[in-house]
């Protein structure tokens, strides 16, 4: 197939599009091209993919990207079998442009691949006034309904079904997990992955580095938003940890094997407690015991598993405690270590479900592609029949 997947949002060498969608589908031998903000984010297309630039959509300023994304649809989208949308701000470009794919006799599957709970990530958005957020929230919900009717969907929770009437395919955030044990979780070294935020948690993991040093030392890897920025630059001039900034994900999960333990300080936000943060299941894949605060799918997975400790919301002291009982007891450490490995490749693999995902996209494509060879054929038969007459 030919797949155009498009985004104006997300880093382009997001994990969950680049890294392991995209990488599911080249396996298979699809074509990909891939249109995101590469010159935003200052960082060039795989050599194996067909990369196309478009404008960041960030803050207020989105309407220069959904222009150029409105173009890039219209121009190359009917030359595809799949369209694949990574954002919700991608739906206000498709009215216009599906009726002219309509017209122009080719339109191609689109599919949205719902990342988030949109409507609920409204309240952490600080550059929206928040007289604007109520109203916001009722026009997202009226367009996802309006999406579910025109367009595939693609799910990144199981949680996220409430929000649809019909049920659709689930493609979660998971992880490609090494067969091989990883190695043993060390006793001077904790890790954070993940974008930076206040409602990440930033300043309560830079709190919880500070309580840490020296003898522990934080290793922070990941963008930041620019209200956290300062602190976290400061805090690594300081020493307080080491802010390596944003690193492609395949370099990233480099740095975790060997780590004490993982962080993950999401704050208590109606659009983490029914997500999964994939940051918890990266570490329990590279054998890294698990410190997060109570997201309710977060504390399942060390409630379930036992792959590491649970801590209050907003509570740096009692991460930093949860840390040294970690260091101190090197038994519950390793434990914790091997219960998280273990469960991720039986249960958290993608490489067990990457197929899934592929087939899901292939099935669409030939569903379509079927519909359109019988209208075809009966528009052959009917010009035949009238001819004859």
């Amino acid at each position: 197939m030919r797949i155009l997947v498009v985004t104006v949002v997300h880093h382009p060498e997001d994990a969950r599009i680049l890294h392991r969608e995209i990488g599911a589908l080249r396996e298979r031998g699809h074509r990909i091209v891939y249109a995101a903000p590469f010159a935003a984010r200052e960082v060039k297309p795989r050599p194996y993919v067909e990369g196309v630039d478009l404008p960041r959509a960030a803050g207020r300023d989105r309407r220069s990207a959904l222009r150029a994304a409105r173009t890039l649809l219209a121009e190359r989208g009917p030359q595809a079998d799949i369209v694949l949308l990574h954002d919700p701000e991608l739906l206000l470009a498709l009215p216009g442009t599906l009726r002219r794919w309509r017209r122009a006799g080719r339109a191609p599957v689109t599919v949205w691949d719902v990342h988030e709970d949109t409507a609920a990530a409204l309240v952490m958005k600080r550059w929206l006034p928040r007289p604007l957020r109520p109203p916001l929230r009722l026009v997202v919900r009226a367009t996802e309904r309006l999406a579910e009717r025109r367009l595939r969907l693609l799910l990144a929770e199981d949680a996220y079904q409430r929000r649809f009437r019909h049920p659709h395919p689930v493609v979660a955030n998971l992880t490609t997990v090494s067969p091989e044990p990883p190695e043993p979780p060390g006793d001077d070294r904790v890790v954070y992955l993940g974008h930076l935020s206040r409602a990440r948690g930033a300043l309560e993991l830079i709190e919880t580095a500070r309580l840490l040093a020296p003898d522990v030392q934080v290793e922070v890897i990941g963008a930041a938003d620019p209200e956290v920025r300062g602190a976290l630059t400061q805090a690594d001039r300081d020493g307080v940890l080491r802010w390596h900034g944003y690193l492609p994900n395949d370099h990233a999960l480099d740095r975790l094997s060997g780590a004490l333990a993982g962080l993950s300080l999401l704050h208590d936000q109606p659009n983490y407690r029914h997500s999964r943060p994939t940051k918890a299941v990266e570490y329990m894949a590279h054998g890294v015991p698990l410190v997060t605060t109570p997201t309710p799918l977060a504390a399942d997975l060390v409630e379930r598993y036992g792959c590491g400790l649970v801590v209050p919301y907003e509570d740096p002291a009692t991460a930093a405690d949860a840390v040294r009982r970690l260091r101190l007891d090197p038994e519950m450490r390793l434990r914790a270590a091997t219960r998280g490995w273990e469960a991720a490749l039986r249960d958290l693999n993608w490489a067990d479900r990457a197929a899934e995902f592929v087939m899901c996209l292939e099935a669409w494509a030939k569903e379509t592609s079927g519909a359109a060879t019988d209208t075809d054929a009966a528009a052959t038969v009917a010009g035949g029949t009238a001819r004859t007459a």
